[in-house]
């Protein structure tokens, strides 16, 4: 599913053409992978909209390369289709937890019932299964020999009300220690049917009181999902889903699109037919994975650097257009900036002759280890001391040193240029001409 896309980027990042040129090509790659993929035509223009509004409207933060930037948003735009960054929590919020599982007829409700067993033995959870399909030839039989695969408790009966022997079945295995319960039930309502298969869901509800709903989709379906679960997603508020099947279908884009497109969200997908072939939905690892970037959060972490340099940025300029300067406006350069930013400029453009003290080469440009050092006895500060750093005497001196597993010296140092700072920024509030000089307003 979307091999292409890979192929994609890498012919992307090759380079060869203009941005502009990359920017389309890459595009209409993407829609033509996207739609293979069965996912929805107007999904796709939209994102493809979208996309190129971004790339070709927006600046990349400083020493982000333009073709970085790009990919950074082709990754963002497509996590958002395929459900969002945060992966849901597929730990029980409390025990014990009652699963119950509903899903049209071929769908691997019953396999995928063996899967989460296996999944929650694994994390240490006692489980239990309850089987409550009596329709199906095989069924009980079937549930039976994938608890004794994934180590769960087992309860089944051949004949009656599925709702009664989901009663039964979950203060069974509860009265023998599960943790997790997890009820399989019948799927013979096939496409097109949903409205039984929902009303056989809310008696067995009724009757169990399930802590989870969890609708088990094939993602062969493709687009078919959306309506699928977007009425299971009306039908009852707890609803998560689970895809089947994932890796064998062309279709995989489609329903993951459509299911996300609901507001449900994707839980767990089936990566194979074995028990342990059962994964948690992670839409940014699954947008990696499809773009063959594995070091794609090692980019994403450089560029969200480069963005956190240029807030720090802002905050400094704020500070020196109104004249105030602390220990925070301090921490903002060093942490986020690791370099002096707009101060080094400032101190370029201003004759030292006006500067109320020297500032030295060695403290314009900062090494790695006098930032990284600052940075911890800065960490080390109580709020008052961030706030109103003229109040740290000696005492303080040595608190912060030990705090920070530096030297009295360093604090002293730390301080020395903070009073420096301090005093060039008074200096830029008296005179306004040098504010406009580097393109900052006056203040009041």
């Amino acid at each position: 599913m979307l091999e292409g896309l890979r192929e994609a980027v890498r012919k992307f990042l090759g380079g060869g053409s203009t941005y502009k040129d990359s920017v389309e090509e890459f595009i209409r790659d993407l829609q033509r992978e996207l739609i293979r993929a069965d996912v929805n035509v107007a999904l796709v223009k939209k994102l493809s909209d979208t996309i190129r509004q971004r790339a070709l409207e927006q600046e990349p933060p400083p020493g982000v390369s333009r073709r970085d930037w790009f990919l950074k948003i082709v990754y963002e735009e497509l996590v958002k289709v395929f459900g969002g960054e945060e992966p849901p929590s597929v730990e029980p919020r409390k025990v014990p937890w009652v699963i119950l599982l509903v899903g049209v007829q071929g769908s691997g409700k019953t396999t995928t019932a063996g899967k989460l067993a296996r999944f929650y033995t694994a994390r240490g959870y006692r489980v239990g299964l309850v089987e409550t399909d009596t329709y199906r030839p095989g069924a009980l039989e079937q549930l039976r020999t994938l608890a004794q695969m994934s180590g769960a408790l087992f309860y089944g009966e051949p004949a009656g009300r599925a709702e009664e022997i989901a009663a039964r079945g979950v203060k069974e295995l509860e009265s023998r220690g599960a943790q997790v319960v997890i009820v399989d039930t019948a799927g013979r309502h096939g496409y097109g049917d949903e409205q039984a298969l929902l009303d056989e869901m809310r008696r067995i509800a009724d009757a169990v009181s399930p802590d989870e709903v969890a609708l088990v989709i094939d993602a062969a379906i493709g687009q078919r999902a959306f309506d699928l679960a977007r009425r299971f997603h009306e039908a009852t508020p707890i609803g998560t889903i689970i895809v089947t099947k994932l890796d064998g279908t062309a279709k995989g884009g489609g329903v993951l699109s459509a299911v996300a497109a609901t507001g449900a969200r994707v839980k767990f997908v089936g990566t194979g037919e074995k028990v342990d072939e059962l994964e948690p939905f992670d839409p940014q690892g699954f947008v990696s994975r499809i773009m063959g970037l594995g070091d794609v959060r090692s980019l994403l972490e450089r560029v969200r650097e480069a963005e956190a340099e240029e807030r720090a940025v802002k905050v400094v300029e704020e500070d020196i257009e109104k004249g105030r300067v602390n220990m925070r406006t301090i921490y903002a350069q060093l942490k986020s900036i690791r370099r002096l930013g707009p101060l080094s400029r400032v101190l370029e453009m201003l004759p030292l002759s006006t500067l109320p003290v020297k500032v030295g080469d060695e403290q314009v440009k900062l090494g790695e280890e006098k930032i990284n050092k600052w940075l911890h006895i800065i960490e080390s500060m109580t709020y008052e001391e961030l706030d109103d750093p003229d109040i740290i005497d000696r005492s303080r001196m040595r608190r912060i040193a030990i705090g920070s597993g530096t030297t009295v010296n360093d604090v002293k140092e730390l301080l020395a240029y903070y009073k420096s700072v301090k005093a060039v920024v008074k200096r830029l509030k008296r005179d306004r001409s040098l504010l406009r000089r580097f393109g900052l307003q006056a203040g009041d």
